[in-house]
């Protein structure tokens, strides 16, 4: 017991010594503490207010208070003399408030820190500029020019920069100081050409834009977007003579491609075809620049030239080359089209035109890999040569062949489904629509055979569900489809309302099918009583516009042209007034070579109807007929 209260005397007096040692570390330690986190604020602090600086300074410059801009832009060029950001705001600032001397000071100033910043002159060259002092401008501009390094970094720093202030001269002088200096020609060629170009000098832009494909075969795509871009159409000429000049020295198939190109920009195929068949030769190829551009003439309804392009492939590169059977129908469908779509034909080319398809078929064969040609003739006999029961047959033969794609053979099945309808057998033309609307639920090609499926349910008066079927498809992703359900569901609505009975729009809908199904005469006979019996119907305009496409049906333009103005005279209020007006712009585009009333008409469209399915074309086509360059 008495030991026990010995060693609680011992430990009592222990932590009194040791107290006051622990006391005085924990005090010195807790000071310790309070110096670091002072200096972490100010640390945190010095950095804020320092990251704000820029901030403020670049506010201040952006809301046009210079005076406090240069202020703070001094003092942060002060702190960081190597960040040209904040002198050149510094200056600019300067510039602003007319403080001329300070700023020639400032100029001096930074370039005793940094005599090797080249850049420091150009601005001595602007204040000079500024101040209207034009000789001493230049000799600080070309001293920039006289002092850079010759490196390829340095010399398009410099002549990037006296770009952006406008001094085309001396940046095209930098360039040529950099080539001279590093010895490699041509270097700089694509930077001249474009230096030409903001200049206004074509033929310089155009020589040293060669230079630059000379140079370097991969900037061929660039110059050419950017001569599709900038390069008026009469400057063309420009181009094409310095081509020819240098392929003449040196065919280069790139300039060759090149000089190729603008003839396909104005629609020039026939020497553009000369060009490529030339490459295509020299090259060794095999004939796939032949094809392409042969393809652009087609689209573009050049069927001479495609026709060449494509007999070329067929007779130079022979059967085992991959573009002769493609060549071989392509040929066939442009002869086809070359005819089809003139303004006049006889029987006897028709016949002619069959009899060209017979012989192909018998020559390579009947089955999927000739299927389009097939179905090209079943149009063809169908359309042109009336020869309904031919048509069918053929495509029932494309039907049964095996292994076809089923895109192709949904397509066929459309196509038959049209004509088995044109020949009066709606049952098996709805069935065709319905295998293919099935089976295509969710693509276009199935909105298509659902759209005609509709229509045919129109055209035999069932109007409820047939409208109720547009209305779905004025969602369809293809644009056609969509307008075409709008269009119907509309008037099927205005003329339903209308009426206490049907008979009006059932009369009309019988006159639409036997315009589809080319018995003209007795649509334009079922029109007649429609006009007698109704004679203040909202369907005058209907009948008129009807008529029209009749007309252009039997190629007779001129009465077709005829109706279509009427309709958009007469009832500019109703809903047949713009589908008449893009219409008759088309005829005078493409059958009346009346340009300029094209033009005049499409204008017309987006103006006065700008909430028309027809305006963003008829915006494209004015701006084609005007010589717009679209992109």
């Amino acid at each position: 017991m008495a030991q026990d209260d010995q060693n609680k005397s011992l430990c009592t007096a222990l932590f009194q010594v040791i107290l006051p040692f622990h006391a005085i570390y924990i005090l010195t330690l807790m000071i310790r503490m309070r110096f670091i986190f002072w200096a972490l604020a100010q640390f945190v602090l010095i950095s804020v207010v320092h990251a704000q600086d820029p901030n403020l300074a670049a506010q201040y410059f952006s809301s046009g208070e210079y005076e406090k801009a240069a202020t703070l832009y001094e003092q942060l060029a002060d702190k960081d003399s190597r960040n040209e950001y904040y002198f050149n705001r510094y200056v600019e600032s300067l510039f602003s408030l007319n403080r001329y001397d300070e700023c020639e000071k400032a100029v001096k100033k930074q370039l005793k820190k940094t005599p090797e910043n080249t850049l420091l002159y150009i601005t001595y060259g602007q204040l000079f500029e500024r101040q209207g002092k034009e000789a001493q401008a230049k000799e600080q501009f070309q001293k920039a020019i006289d002092r850079m390094s010759v490196d390829y970094a340095s010399v398009l720093r410099v002549a990037s920069t006296l770009e952006k202030a406008s001094k085309f001269d001396f940046a095209i002088l930098a360039y040529e100081r950099g080539e001279q200096a590093t010895k490699e020609q041509h270097r700089f060629a694509y930077n001249l050409g474009e230096l030409y170009r903001r200049k206004g000098d074509t033929p310089k832009m155009i020589e040293f834009y060669l230079n630059a494909i000379e140079a370097d075969p991969g900037k061929l795509q660039l110059i050419q977007t950017v001569i599709a871009r900038f390069l008026p159409a009469k400057e063309y000429a420009v181009l094409q003579t310095q081509l020819y000049e240098r392929v003449q020295k040196n065919d280069n198939p790139d300039l060759v491609e090149l000089l190729a190109w603008t003839f396909v920009q104005r629609k020039d195929f026939k020497s553009a075809l000369r060009q490529y068949k030339a490459l295509d030769k020299r090259l060794g190829e095999n004939g796939q620049r032949v094809f392409r551009i042969s393809e652009d003439a087609a689209e573009a309804r050049d069927y001479d030239a495609a026709i060449a392009g494509y007999e070329y492939i067929v007779s130079d590169k022979g059967q085992m080359n991959p573009y002769f059977f493609d060549a071989k129908q392509a040929i066939m469908q442009c002869r086809r089209k070359k005819i089809t779509e003139g303004l006049s034909y006889s029987q006897a080319e028709l016949q002619t035109l069959e009899k060209d398809y017979e012989n192909f078929l018998s020559q390579f064969g009947r089955g999927r890999q000739s299927a389009l040609l097939i179905m090209q003739q079943a149009e063809l006999e169908a359309i042109y040569i009336n020869n309904l029961p031919k048509a069918i047959a053929l495509l029932e033969e494309v039907k049964g062949f095996p292994g076809m794609d089923r895109n192709t053979l949904a397509t066929a099945k459309i196509h038959l489904a049209d004509y088995y309808l044109m020949n009066g057998d709606v049952w098996e033309s709805t069935l065709l629509y319905s295998q293919v609307d099935k089976a295509f639920k969710e693509e276009q090609i199935g909105q298509e055979a659902r759209f005609k499926n509709a229509r045919l349910a129109y055209f035999n008066g069932d109007f409820q569900w047939a409208q109720a079927q547009f209305n779905v498809l004025k969602a369809s992703t293809s644009k056609l489809i969509s307008n075409d359900a709008l269009d119907l569901s509309v008037f099927i609505m205005d003329n339903l309302n209308l009426d206490t009975t049907s008979e009006a729009i059932s009369l009309y809908a019988g006159a639409e099918l036997l315009v589809f199904q080319n018995l003209f005469d007795a649509a334009f006979q079922k029109l007649d009583t429609l006009r007698v019996k109704f004679p203040d119907h909202s369907l005058q305009d209907d009948i008129l516009y009807l008529e029209a496409q009749i007309y252009e049906k039997k190629r007779d333009f001129e009465h077709a042209a005829k109706n279509y103005a009427e309709v958009a005279d007469k009832y500019k209020e109703d809903i047949r007034a713009d589908n008449a007006l893009f219409a008759l712009a088309q005829l005078y585009e493409t059958r009346l070579n009346d340009l300029e009333k094209a033009k005049t008409l499409y204008e017309q469209i987006f103006v006065e109807y700008s909430g028309s399915v027809f305006a963003v074309e008829a915006r494209k086509r004015f701006r084609i007929l005007r010589g717009d360059k679209m992109q």
